[in-house]
């Protein structure tokens, strides 16, 4: 008994040294992530093995300090196992063939405008004609600034567009400011329009003896941006499931009154579109701020530029994707306004804030809750998309420096960006509640146009600045130049016009913005109380800075 004892208690001693070795090597040693589990390096084999469970390894993955951002430690790129897989390789698959860019423009593009910008358009520009030559001149204007950014999008192919073209041609001052009033006006202002809209058309299949309540217009909306934020917050497949699936509505909807309309022409009710130019405004403001309304109908024409990374042979399917997805929205949306004619009179049409649904009231009979219905699910569809793509250019611009780094934190569990999106919904929720969609559409159009010719001049810039770049595909030089004078005039003739205080709110938070530049961004003040709000925010959140995060799987946040 006593030899047993004896030989137990040096089995014991030996297990404790072994245990100690271990200790000392995993100390001493450099670890790395080999896609399943942290490994010990020590002269180029594998030493100990640190077994973590999921949850724990998904906390050691991304809760790194600032300082191990773009490393998780001083030779972890040195230190690599040769073994790993190549399907680890950070890249992003280029599968986005001519197909799919042309559904991606075509579904961001016919979103909420066309059901709701018609009445602003018409009382614009006084007169169907001009109507329709607006509508479509705005389908060129968008054609015109669309092959613009192709160039510049396979020329520089990094994430966050603008943002990354302004980096290149003007410095970061420039993609600061993009970055500022993208995520404090631009987005934030979007997001509004398009969950107004929704709420409207939703109230209105509910209201069929009155006008629906202004309140109830602004709860519903506000709901709205609640639920497709808690949606994209809760699971990126969850959000682009919605997507994939509200966005054929907005399709049946167009096909319905496309339809509709041929109907009525060939029973001869076209008496309204005969009267083509008569009471045409000649204000240059007017028409000016008529282009707002159907520009807002077609922005969405350079969202391809956001995953040029993925497009297969970008210089051609860009540009070719871009070639047939804008004339044939513009070619819908022409339709659409002929059909809305065919059934209402121009004076109808100015009273009504849903004309999709007194269309559908007049022709489609019992089945008019269809049009509101569908209407209704093509925004939700479009609210989503807009949420969904708001985290790219915060995490882009945290990354740099040019906005708190907390809006760039992902969720360590779901993967989502929840900072960017409940910081761009608390930005939305305030518009809602204290604008109506005209003027929010003229707030959105005056600031978008602005950094759209600041696009045009940064491709002219680079033209001269960097004829090296490579350029797969060269538009002609009087394409941007047209585009950038069309943008000036888009944001001067309104305020020499007819200035509103909408505009006079988008210059001060470009100035606000500016001057918060020198101190928190040249010269990287922070305030004291950021830490402990940034580490109470991650906490409460369970949000961490994005490091160790593959770029193909964080593109789709």
């Amino acid at each position: 008994t006593k030899l047993i004892l004896l030989d137990s208690l040096l089995q014991e001693m030996e297990n404790a040294k072994n245990i100690e070795t271990n200790i000392i090597q995993t100390e001493t040693g450099a670890l790395s992530w080999n896609g399943e589990d942290y490994v010990a390096i020590g002269s180029g084999e594998t030493m100990t093995k640190v077994d973590l469970k999921d949850e724990k390894r998904d906390s050691d993955q991304y809760l790194e300090s600032d300082d191990s951002t773009l490393h998780k430690g001083d030779n972890v790129s040195d230190n690599i196992s040769s073994e790993a897989e190549p399907s680890a390789a950070v890249n992003l698959k280029r599968n986005v063939g001519l197909f799919s860019g042309v559904s991606l423009i075509v579904g961001t593009m016919i979103g909420s405008g066309i059901f709701v910008s018609p009445t602003g358009l018409l009382e614009r520009t006084g007169s169907v004609g001009m109507s329709l030559c607006v509508w479509t001149a705005c389908g060129i204007v968008s054609m015109l600034g669309a092959l613009s950014y192709a160039e510049l999008g396979t020329m520089i192919t990094s994430s966050g567009a603008e943002y990354a073209y302004f980096m290149e041609a003007f410095g970061p001052f420039s993609a600061y400011m993009f970055s500022w009033v993208s995520t404090m006006i631009i987005k934030p202002s979007q997001l509004a329009i398009i969950c107004m809209s929704f709420a409207e058309y939703a109230v209105e299949a509910f209201t069929t003896e009155c006008d629906p309540d202004p309140i109830i217009v602004q709860l519903s909306a506000a709901s709205t941006v609640a639920v497709v934020t808690f949606i994209n917050c809760w699971s990126v497949s969850l959000a682009t499931s919605v997507q994939n699936v509200f966005c054929s509505c907005k399709l049946v909807a167009v096909a319905v009154i496309i339809g509709g309309g041929l109907y009525k022409i060939v029973e001869g009710s076209y008496e309204h579109v005969a009267t083509g130019f008569e009471g045409t405004t000649t204000n240059v403001g007017h028409i000016a701020t008529a282009f707002y309304s159907g520009l807002w109908a077609y922005d969405g024409w350079n969202n391809l530029n956001y995953v040029t990374e993925e497009i297969v042979n970008p210089s051609i399917n860009l540009p070719l994707s871009i070639g047939i997805a804008i004339p044939l929205v513009t070619i819908c949306y022409v339709f659409v306004n002929i059909s809305y004619l065919t059934v209402m009179s121009p004076s109808e049409m100015l009273v009504s804030d849903a004309v999709a649904v007194t269309f559908g009231n007049r022709i489609l009979g019992p089945m008019a809750w269809l049009m509101p219905l569908s209407v209704a699910v093509s925004t939700f569809g479009s609210a989503n998309g807009t949420i969904f793509a708001a985290g790219r250019l915060c995490y882009v611009a945290s990354r740099e420096g040019h906005l708190v780094d907390v809006l760039s934190f992902v969720h360590i569990k779901k993967l989502t960006p929840a900072p960017a999106l409940l910081f761009h919904a608390v930005v939305a929720l305030a518009m809602v509640l204290s604008g109506d969609i005209e003027g929010l559409i003229d707030f959105f159009s005056f600031t978008v146009w602005i950094f759209y010719g600041m696009s045009m001049l940064a491709l002219i810039v680079l033209r001269i600045k960097c004829p090296q770049l490579p350029r797969p595909y060269k538009v002609p030089i009087f394409i941007p130049v047209l585009v950038l004078l069309i943008s000036i005039y888009l944001v001067i003739a309104p305020i020499v016009d007819n200035p509103q205080i909408e505009y006079m709110y988008s210059i001060m938070f470009m100035v606000f913005g500016a001057v918060l530049y020198l101190p928190f961004v040249h010269y990287g003040y922070v305030f004291k109380f950021m830490d402990k709000l940034t580490s109470f925010l991650q906490l409460i959140l369970q949000i961490a800075p994005p490091c160790g995060i593959a770029d193909e799987e964080y593109s789709g946040l």
